[in-house]
């Protein structure tokens, strides 16, 4: 039975692409293809606010996801979920005369549901990419950032301070594609219980000292505090429930080959907090057979690669043209479930002269689950006297889940693009008893 999604927002973006085809006569005016605002320039004030210091930012992105066919449940559904953000970033120098010094203040609000829950994934045990990347770590209002920054010795030291996430800084990466395995930092995807990324903030200092107009070396200390992700703790300052610091440090590296801009990423993170072992106890046996509680280590570490190179572009327009790109993580398998991932990708951007600033984009992902975490699966079960997939209390085990996704960027005017995609799971959740998914999504991305 098909299900229609359930949102407050649901005529949004259908009043957003009508929008987007209004005539308009000038870029100030409310809906004008080539301004960088749905709602215009509010009669010249949001330039004036802008050329003072203030620079305001009203965004929204929305996905809708469908099983089109395999998944865990083949009961056909429609999920939509959306974030709305809501910032200003505040330039101090013109505002109040502070040398190279910038202030940040975003808070966010989502809302929704997502088909990889509950017809994707085996709820059992749930899944590790998500369809829609959109929703997830609450679905609430939260204080996103809430920083201050300040350049010195002529721009060359960068210092960071405040509530933000990891991904900001550290790990970067675009968020163009819907499924999670594509967007956004990766190492916050597979160790997401001590790596927070947007939209959860936490207490947190990055450094960075410019080596040159190419390379710089970045390192940061953020407070690890689970208590963080909980849904009521949205706009929560005291660091109360914090057990640790994950300190990162990055080496990036943006040269031009050929004239073409590429960005190549080097890092390495380590947690000081204490990390529970995936199998055995202080014993060194298997805690499912023994019944002990899991052994806990020390710390907590990773490392992490990517890389982003335009290879190609036209002579008339440098901004079209083929782009490749490639991220890979590893992580303790003492005491991660995760123990390897690799993505890669291309991206055309203009790939017709009437759809100059369209784009198309596909990747491929893999996620490999560490042995001793599924070892540990297959001891619960043998301990449990159970070896029947459908029965309710059965734990799957997860082994290696593969996805991909393919979409294409309808740039609808400078304020708003659409993307369609399809994307296609093999394994999901690792779990190879589940059939294979194909996913139909709708991205909807855009600025008021």
């Amino acid at each position: 039975m098909l299900q229609l999604p359930n949102t407050r927002y649901s005529g949004l973006a259908l009043a957003t692409l009508l929008g987007a085809l209004s005539p308009t006569t000038s870029a100030s005016e409310m809906f004008a293809k080539d301004s960088k605002w749905m709602l215009g320039d509010w009669g010249g004030t949001r330039s004036e606010l802008l050329e003072r210091g203030y620079d305001f930012t009203l965004g929204y992105t929305g996905e809708m996801g469908s099983n089109l066919h395999g998944g865990y449940s083949h009961d056909h559904a429609v999920r939509y979920s959306d974030q709305f953000t809501f910032g200003v970033n505040m330039d101090l120098q013109k505002i109040l005369g502070w040398h190279d010094t910038e202030v940040q203040l975003t808070v966010t609000e989502r809302h929704g549901n997502n088909i990889s829950n509950d017809r994707i994934n085996d709820p059992r045990v749930g899944g590790f990419t998500s369809a829609q990347e959109v929703w997830g770590r609450g679905q609430t209002w939260r204080l996103t950032q809430m920083w201050i920054k300040q350049k010195y010795f002529d721009g060359a030291l960068d210092v960071k301070f405040g509530r933000f996430g990891e991904g900001e800084d550290f790990n970067s990466f675009p968020c163009d594609f819907q499924n999670l395995a594509f967007c956004g930092s990766q190492v916050g995807n597979w160790v997401g219980g001590i790596w927070y990324n947007w939209p959860v903030s936490q207490w947190a200092l990055r450094v960075r000292y410019n080596l040159n107009d190419a390379l710089y070396a970045q390192v940061g200390v953020f407070e690890q505090n689970p208590s963080n992700l909980e849904s009521g703790n949205g706009f929560k300052l005291s660091g109360s429930g914090t057990q640790g610091a994950v300190m990162p440090i990055e080496l990036v590296w943006s040269p031009r080959v050929n004239g073409l801009k590429g960005e190549y990423r080097a890092g390495y993170y380590y947690s000081n907090a204490k990390a529970q072992d995936v199998l055995k106890d202080s014993n060194g046996t298997p805690a499912a057979i023994s019944g002990a509680a899991y052994r806990s280590s020390s710390s907590k570490h990773g490392l992490w690669l990517g890389a982003q190179q335009q290879v190609t572009a036209l002579a008339s327009d440098q901004s079209r043209g083929l782009s490749l790109f490639a991220n890979a993580t590893v992580h303790d398998k003492k005491t991660n479930a995760i123990d390897n991932y690799v993505q890669a990708g291309v991206v055309y951007k203009g790939p017709f002269d009437a759809r100059a600033k369209d784009d198309i984009g596909f990747a491929l992902a893999r996620v490999h689950v560490n042995p001793g975490y599924r070892k540990n699966a297959r001891l619960i079960n043998q301990a449990n006297s159970l070896d029947n997939y459908d029965n309710p209390g059965f734990l799957p085990v997860q082994d290696t889940e593969y996805s991909a996704e393919l979409y294409y960027g309808i740039h609808l005017a400078d304020w708003l693009t659409v993307r369609p995609n399809l994307q296609y799971i093999r394994h999901p959740g690792g779990v190879s008893r589940v059939d294979d998914a194909l996913i139909g999504g709708l991205k909807i991305q855009s600025s008021f």
